[in-house]
């Protein structure tokens, strides 16, 4: 690919715009929960489209960040080789922004992010400063630690669902139910779909570097399980809708069970390569159904 560095197509390559689902998936449906709960329980001015707007550019600029800090620490590190990469490539390997420009644009980013975040202290109060403190730390930490040993997984349940939607839902009505937090789960579940596909495609390099991910640690078998496992779990978990009256945000995302199954049933085939490339895409595509299925559902 003909990139000029540091230039604008660098920096929209850098940035990962079809990863933006994966972040605006838990707010969408933290968002929807709240609406729907303040619609059913005569509240509608209780919904505050300004803290939405807030959440939402918050979990884009986070991501943003999020991805310039992996591409920067990993090129640092050596693990994203030229010679041997398998996904998609990446900004600082390729030579399209220098290591100095990433820099500044991470520090940029993580300030835009702040900016951006500080405003929701105003519907959500003080407390919502060591939240966003969080996000940042292990915004960082992720990428320089806690993937290498494995605990990727576990953050995306708590960043891409816990976190993600519980708060969404409690800055618009001031608590969260356990409707709210099993939807959360069940979101996060469905996210890491996406870090488990990539790191099954990555499963050798990331073994020969030293990157001890969950499906190193399992093997490749039981890491197909897993994949088919967190699609199933997601849409048993959605019968906490129908149990509060939410037939649908129920009964539509069993057409993104459908997508997750049939993605599973090539990646079994593929099984190397970067051939699974395609999978990751289709995983990210089925991540966003997903969120619009319950979404609709719950408003609906």
């Amino acid at each position: 690919m003909n990139v000029k560095k540091n230039s604008l197509k660098a920096w929209i390559l850098a940035a990962r715009p079809k990863t933006l689902t994966g972040a605006a998936v838990p707010v969408m449906i933290g968002l929807a929960l709240a609406w729907a709960d303040c619609r059913d329980g005569g509240l509608p001015d209780a919904f505050s489209p300004v803290a939405a707007l807030l959440c939402l550019l918050f979990a884009f600029v986070m991501q943003i960040d999020a991805n310039l800090v992996n591409d920067y620490v990993d090129f640092v590190k050596g693990t994203d080789d030229r010679s041997t990469r398998l996904g998609p490539e990446r900004a600082c390997a390729q030579g399209w922004v220098s290591s100095r420009a990433m820099q500044v644009a991470i520090a940029v980013t993580t300030a835009v992010a702040c900016a951006v975040g500080l405003p929701l202290v105003c519907f959500g109060g003080p407390w919502m400063l060591a939240v966003g403190a969080l996000c940042v730390l292990f915004c960082f930490l992720y990428t320089t630690h806690l993937s290498y040993m494995g605990l990727g997984d576990v953050l995306v349940l708590l960043f891409f669902g816990l976190v993600p939607v519980c708060i969404t839902y409690f800055l618009q009505l001031h608590t969260v139910t356990v409707q709210v937090v099993v939807a959360s789960l069940a979101c996060g579940l469905v996210i890491d779909a996406l870090l488990l596909v990539n790191n099954f495609r990555d499963r050798d390099t990331d073994r020969q570097a030293g990157k001890r991910t969950l499906v190193v640690r399992i093997g490749a078998t039981a890491s197909l399980g897993c994949y088919l496992g967190v699609g199933v779990g997601a849409c048993l978990m959605g019968l906490v809708f129908a149990c509060n009256g939410h037939l649908m945000a129920f009964f539509l995302p069993l057409l993104y069970l459908l997508l997750h199954v049939l993605t599973f049933l090539k990646m079994k085939k593929i099984w190397q390569g970067r051939e699974l490339n395609k999978c990751l895409g289709e995983t990210a595509r089925n991540i966003f159904i997903y969120g619009l299925l319950v979404a609709v559902g719950l408003l609906l």
